[in-house]
C-alpha cells in the first residue's frame, strides 16, 4: 500500500505488534488470560509506527479489563470485553465511523458483538458475527476520504483504497473467531 494512503508502514508495524503478541505468549503465565491480554496491549504499545501501536495496544488493555484470568467462555463476556476496549481506544482518538480508521472496523464490531450476546448467541457464533462486522466497516472504508492518520494528507485522493488501521482489525477478529471454532 505504500504510496497510496500514506501508511506504508502500517504492515511493518503490524508485523512489530505482531511479534509482541507472541512475545506475551511465549512469556505469559499458563492459563491468566486476563494478564495475557494486558501484556499483549502492554507490548503493543510500545511499538513504533504511528497511531497504531498506542490504539490497537490501548484495545488488548481494554479487553483485559473484562475477562478473567481463566479467559472469555461466552458472548456476554466477549461483548463486555470489547466494549471496554472500544472504551480505552476512544480515550486516544477522537475519530468516529466514517473517517477511514479502525474505527470503521472496531464500532460495528463490537454492535454486532452486543447483539449477538443479547439474543443469546454462543461465542463461535457471536464471533463469527464480530469478523463479518469487522470486514464489511474495513471494506466500507474504501469510498471515504482519510481524516486522520498520515493519510489524511491526501484528502480525497486517499478514497479508493481500503484503510489499513481497518483492515488489519478485521483480519485480527476473524482470527479470533477462527481460534474458537
Amino acid at each position: 500500500m505504500a504510496g497510496h494512503g500514506g501508511d506504508g508502514d502500517h504492515g511493518a508495524t503490524m508485523a512489530r505488534a505482531m511479534g509482541q503478541v507472541e512475545k506475551a505468549i511465549e512469556a505469559a503465565p499458563a492459563g491468566d488470560a486476563k494478564q495475557l491480554l494486558a501484556d499483549v496491549g502492554w507490548g503493543i504499545m510500545g511499538v513504533d509506527g504511528g497511531a497504531t501501536g498506542p490504539l490497537l495496544g490501548s484495545l488488548f488493555r481494554g479487553l483485559s479489563d473484562e475477562v478473567a484470568p481463566d479467559g472469555v467462555h461466552d458472548a456476554a463476556t466477549m461483548a463486555a470485553a470489547l466494549e471496554a476496549g472500544l472504551q480505552a481506544v476512544r480515550k486516544l482518538t477522537r475519530a468516529q465511523v466514517g473517517d477511514k480508521t479502525m474505527i470503521d472496523a472496531l464500532v460495528p464490531a463490537v454492535a454486532d458483538a452486543r447483539a449477538a450476546a443479547d439474543r443469546g448467541a454462543d461465542l463461535s457464533t457471536a464471533l463469527e458475527a464480530v469478523a463479518a462486522a469487522a470486514q464489511a466497516g474495513a471494506e466500507s472504508t474504501k469510498t471515504l476520504a482519510a481524516r486522520f492518520g498520515r493519510a489524511k494528507n491526501l484528502g480525497e485522493r486517499s478514497a479508493g483504497e481500503q484503510d489499513p488501521g481497518a483492515t488489519s482489525l478485521s483480519l485480527l477478529f476473524r482470527g479470533f473467531a477462527e481460534g474458537v471454532k
